[in-house]
């Protein structure tokens, strides 16, 4: 799903963009250009990120 129509970003270049480091607004912001012209995609940026660090997080603990 298109999470940002202004840079054309999905939910899955987002998530890819976490496992590959990103953890925060900024870092996706200065990556993919989310929430960085109209501004109306950040809310869904951030629970996408939000999430896909929760995601990692729950799947490192269960190697562990």
């Amino acid at each position: 799903m298109y999470v940002c129509l202004c840079h054309a970003v999905t939910d899955r270049q987002i998530r890819q963009a976490v496992c590959a480091g990103a953890c925060s607004m900024r870092q996706l912001s200065q990556e993919l250009g989310v929430n960085t012209q109209c501004g109306k995609c950040g809310k869904c940026a951030q629970q996408v990120l939000k999430n896909t660090l929760a995601e990692l997080g729950d799947q490192g603990q269960k190697a562990a």
